[in-house]
């Protein structure tokens, strides 16, 4: 089957859904492209986890053996960024950041998410070694340990769920005044509660040590959580017309996600999106998953362009 596009499919983003993605596609005889701007999520952590099989594994090292998997049967990839996309189903255009153009039959967005922090001192440095927010994550490693969660309109709920990993939990309520029955749960699971105001981490010998407060008073705490703004990395998508929706978890705003069906279809015939970008709270192994599903989508959507693309070059012999 002949095609004037370059590639099957485009996948803007290498991380563990797009490879995942391309692995499903080129396994199917797919011509497919990964574009990958070498920046996931989890860098910042020295460990993955939750991922069977390969439990503890440094981000970076599943990423090249994902990377070398996929081109092991076929893949193409490339480091960089898409700048802008063009066209529709069948042909999108795309530009990267090297200036170069190519084209595609089908896009498969898997750029993942950009996790905002809190505007605290120390946090961003700490970020992925004693901050923390996903105790599916990281929970184990600092089982035991004092934790303070950093509060807001959610920190109640945090608090509460870490106290399975540790029972030396303290939030911090950073102006949030909990509801008397959200007191109640706190005391009833020993869960310590400090209402004045945090200044930032304290760090020695490049260890977070203790939450500072503007009291001046230094909480020994020994791992923070922190709810960051879950942000979809989707401004490409934006541009051609997709809808970035915002998430919530009950009252609590939780992010922002591209609006796909489970097998990674968007509002846009064509256009496929896989992983946090879609789900905001996968985790490593889900992203995979969704990727896989997606590419499988991707294909299938391919197979039945191919049949009609056949069917209508024979009617016309």
């Amino acid at each position: 089957m002949t095609s004037n596009s370059e590639y099957d499919v485009i996948i803007i983003g290498g991380g563990a859904a797009g490879l995942s993605a391309a692995v499903t596609l080129t396994r199917a005889r797919r011509r497919t492209l990964v574009v990958d701007a070498g920046s996931p999520r989890n860098a910042p952590a020295a460990h993955a986890h939750n991922y069977l099989g390969l439990e503890g594994i440094p981000p970076f090292e599943l990423l090249d053996k994902g990377r070398r998997e996929a081109q092991s049967y076929g893949a193409e990839i490339r480091d960089g960024s898409v700048v802008s996309i063009d066209g529709s189903i069948g042909q999108f255009t795309v530009e990267l950041s090297d200036g170069s153009t190519t084209s595609a039959r089908r896009l498969l967005l898997a750029t993942g998410l950009t996790d905002e922090l809190p505007d605290i001192p120390g946090v961003a440095e700490r970020w992925g070694k004693e901050v923390l927010h996903c105790p599916f994550c990281h929970g184990w490693e600092v089982r035991g340990d004092t934790v303070g969660i950093m509060g807001s309109s959610f920190g109640v709920h945090q608090a509460l769920m870490w106290r399975q990993w540790s029972d030396r939990v303290v939030l911090f309520t950073e102006g949030f005044e909990p509801t008397d029955e959200e007191y109640e749960k706190l005391a009833a699971r020993n869960i310590g509660v400090v209402t004045d105001r945090v200044a930032g981490l304290a760090v020695a010998n490049d260890a977070l040590v203790g939450i500072e407060l503007v009291s001046g008073k230094t909480v020994e705490i020994q791992a923070v959580v922190v709810k960051p703004h879950f942000a979809a990395n989707a401004a490409l998508l934006e541009k051609l017309g997709l809808a970035v929706t915002d998430v919530m978890m009950g009252e609590h705003a939780m992010g922002s996600a591209v609006a796909a069906d489970p097998m990674g279809a968007t509002s846009i015939p064509g256009v496929f999106a896989a992983g946090n970008v879609v789900g905001i709270t996968e985790n490593l192994i889900g992203s995979a998953a969704a990727g896989v599903r997606a590419g499988g989508a991707v294909n299938g959507s391919l197979i039945e362009e191919d049949v009609d693309i056949a069917v209508r070059a024979r009617r016309a012999s």
